[in-house]
């Protein structure tokens, strides 16, 4: 599912609530250093389009533009998302237009909050990493601590992108991130995916423990995937593993 616009929504989000989008990527295309293989906005080979990324002056311009007109009709907003056709931090811009939604979020909407959801691929660059320390909602793919899970799942664009340091550069956001992980199971290209196992669970503690985020939001399959042979795993399922986290001492919850 691409996004077609800039801002887009709001939406009813089973993590956020009223959510309004922001899509930083192209309009047309997706753009991202991960192509995993549940991405709701489907695979990379679909092509970045040519449309390109909007500046920071039109993403501001049509914030602006639509947070005027809910406020003026009187309409709920709980959140405002980075979301869309990709990562979010890879917009050359990024850190001057977080600057800008906290500005329109204050005059607008001051009670509403601003979250990220990123694939932390990019939080080895200062600047994304003090833009990222000043939303509410810092939110951070990590599904899995073992190499070849995250690289089955996730599939980097970047042979260089390994658990190890994604994980070392997640303990700069100690207790105040959030760290987000999908669950599933199935068979892509020959390969058994299985992030659900006591091998892969007992890894992700070690990591949350290390990272020692504010909270870990467990979630799985909602929508048709774009690779076939993945399978959702059920909410008991989830809440299972919710438990053992929790016994460990890892503040878990589960988004079915």
């Amino acid at each position: 599912m691409i996004f077609n616009t800039t801002i887009f929504g709001p939406i009813h989000s089973r993590r956020l609530g009223i959510s309004l989008g922001i899509n930083l990527m192209p309009n047309d295309g997706k753009l991202c250093s991960f192509d995993c293989v549940y991405c709701e906005a489907g695979l990379n080979s679909q092509g970045p389009g040519t449309s390109g990324v909007p500046s920071r002056e039109t993403v501001k311009r049509l914030l602006t533009k639509k947070l005027a007109a809910m406020s003026e009709a009187g309409e709920a907003l709980d959140v405002i998302t980075f979301s869309g056709n990709g990562e979010p931090t890879l917009h050359p811009q990024f850190a001057g237009i977080i600057h800008d939604t906290l500005t329109r979020r204050d005059h607008y909407y001051p009670t509403a909050r601003v979250s990220v959801l990123s694939n932390a691929t990019m939080i080895d660059r200062a600047e994304v990493v003090k833009a990222l320390k000043t939303v509410d909602n810092n939110i951070l793919k990590l599904d899995s601590a073992i190499a070849a899970t995250l690289r089955a799942m996730n599939r980097p664009v970047s042979a260089n992108v390994l658990p190890a340091g994604i994980i070392e550069n997640l303990k700069q956001f100690a207790g105040s991130c959030v760290i987000q992980t999908m669950l599933l199971r199935g068979v892509v290209a020959g390969m058994t995916i299985d992030n659900t196992t006591d091998v892969e669970v007992n890894a992700l503690i070690a990591a949350y423990k290390a990272i020692q985020p504010r909270e870990v939001q467990l979630y799985s399959l909602d929508r048709t995937p774009p690779e076939a042979g993945l399978t959702a795993v059920t909410p008991s399922e989830m809440e299972a593993i919710a438990d053992k986290m929790r016994a460990a001492g890892i503040n878990a919850r589960t988004y079915c």
